[in-house]
């Protein structure tokens, strides 16, 4: 993204929330950075300088606002990167692939490139290399535990990805000016003190809670996912951590809180980053409106829920299995499959709450199940036991990878498993991948929906949706959802 100084000052002028996280600007006579949204008095524009990112203004030798936070800021989506390697490299490095023992080089190798290749992309498009946008996301996260938590200053170092309390404080001063225990805050979550802590995750508004907790009750898997009382519950498996999760929106703020229990603190920089995926926080609700909008099929329910967003993945396989075992079935069916699943394979997992009992079962676990077994197990076809063994084996084995690479390549590469068409894969870009253009026309649902034709026509009719297409598709869904609710006929 280009950005136009002027554009932006009038942005900054107007305080407009649609352009929070887009770009940030430094204020040269203070050496401070701000985002656009920052409620301190606006400097002239003969002292204003823009960045895309806070890396590139921190690497500029800004130093990050203690009014407006821009660690809070909405992340950029992936759609906004020119690169799909540098969103891959994003990805990645959110979930800490550069902290604490990942290199440049083995970041590089993942995405199927050269580390030269990777550090020039990045510096080109971000205006920062992977290093410095690793350390500026380690302490944006680093200082919102700071300032909003109660917890012990190591527990915060090793959370946010530092090797010891020594580089933390280091990095911390030399970043901000001042010590972590200057900038500690009074504030602190309820339940911090019986291990859970308690982050805050940012999206620009409109956000459609109901329906977001609508999609999600609907495809949670016994024993490991639940809705109750507006909040969404799960358990979760970080590498050998385990423990659960509670998200829920934040009253009058345009964030949702996500309590973390103990257990999982080591893993927190991942999980955020799931989180934001699952929820889909870094979309950018103004302009997918707009596009839509013009739809004559669309616009009327784009008005109604311009807040809508595309439901994803906190762990990419667990939606991968539920695709495969949902093939021509209900959602509700689905569900009691994956549950079973889960109850076969998953490790048990203790929690505060009865329903929650397991984590969903990794990969590499269900790739060494004899097919047979699984499928007499689950009570499934044989065949679409081999599927879910084959597709667990291609990820279990690094060839097919659902975090790194070209959509439409690793759509391709779906496809050619045995038992995945274009429908599941296409669902998995969806919702592994989080490819707003992902569109699966062979869908029931949809081809109802525009009034019941053909997948060939749907997708033809959806051409003029692009990019966002995932969104027009759960527009549809979530229409059709609805008037089912109400009785009546599509």
């Amino acid at each position: 993204m280009v950005l136009d100084p002027d554009a932006c000052y009038r942005a900054l002028v107007a305080h407009d929330a649609r352009f929070d996280g887009l770009f940030f600007v430094g204020v040269r006579t203070t050496g401070i950075y701000c985002r656009p949204v920052c409620r301190a008095r606006t400097p002239g524009r003969d002292r204003c300088t823009f960045f895309r990112t806070a890396a590139e203004a921190e690497a500029a030798g800004f130093r990050s606002c203690f009014r407006c936070r821009p660690e809070l800021a909405p992340g950029a989506a992936p759609v906004d990167a020119v690169s799909r390697v540098v969103a891959g490299a994003m990805r990645r490095i959110d979930e800490g692939a550069l902290s604490p023992e990942g290199t440049v080089e083995d970041l590089a190798r993942e995405l199927g490139v050269s580390g030269r290749h990777l550090r020039r992309a990045m510096q080109a498009e971000l205006g920062v290399s992977p290093l410095a946008f690793a350390a500026t996301r380690r302490l944006a996260l680093a200082r919102q535990l700071v300032v909003d938590t109660r917890l012990p200053m190591t527990e915060i170092a090793f959370a946010s990805g530092f090797r010891s309390l020594r580089r933390f404080n280091a990095a911390v001063k030399a970043r901000y000016g001042r010590p972590p225990s200057a900038m500690r805050g009074h504030a602190g979550e309820a339940g911090e003190d019986a291990g859970a802590l308690t982050v805050t995750l940012s999206y620009r508004p409109p956000y459609d809670w109901a329906a977001m907790l609508g999609h999600l009750a609907a495809r949670a898997i016994p024993g490991v996912e639940l809705v109750r009382d507006g909040v969404y519950l799960r358990t979760a498996a970080i590498g050998d951590l385990r423990g659960w999760l509670a998200v829920e929106p934040s009253p009058g703020r345009a964030s949702l809180r996500a309590t973390v229990s103990a257990p999982l603190r080591g893993a927190l920089m991942a999980i955020v980053a799931r989180l934001r995926r699952l929820f889909d926080l870094d979309a950018e609700p103004g302009a997918i409106a707009a596009h839509l909008g013009r739809d004559p099929r669309l616009a009327a329910h784009v008005r109604s829920r311009p807040g809508l967003r595309v439901g994803g993945a906190f762990d990419p396989f667990e939606v991968a299995a539920r695709a495969v075992l949902g093939q021509q079935v209900s959602l509700a069916a689905a569900r009691t499959l994956a549950g079973r699943l889960a109850a076969l394979l998953g490790d048990a997992v203790e929690t505060p709450y009865p329903e929650l009992t397991r984590v969903f079962p990794r990969a590499e676990r269900l790739a060494r199940h004899a097919e047979h077994d699984l499928a007499s197990a689950l009570r499934v076809p044989s065949r679409r036991a081999s599927t879910l063994v084959a597709l667990a084996r291609a990820l279990a084995s690094g060839a097919l990878d659902l975090g790194a690479g070209e959509p439409a390549d690793i759509v391709a590469r779906m496809v050619a498993l045995p038992g995945v068409g274009p429908w599941t894969a296409h669902t998995l870009a969806m919702r592994a991948l989080g490819w707003p253009d992902a569109f699966p026309d062979g869908d029931l649902g949809l081809r109802k929906a525009l009034g019941g034709i053909s997948g060939r026509q749907a997708r033809a009719l959806a051409e003029a949706w692009r990019p966002w297409r995932a969104y027009g598709a759960t527009h549809l869904w979530t229409e059709l959802g609805a008037r089912r609710a109400e009785g009546a006929h599509p």
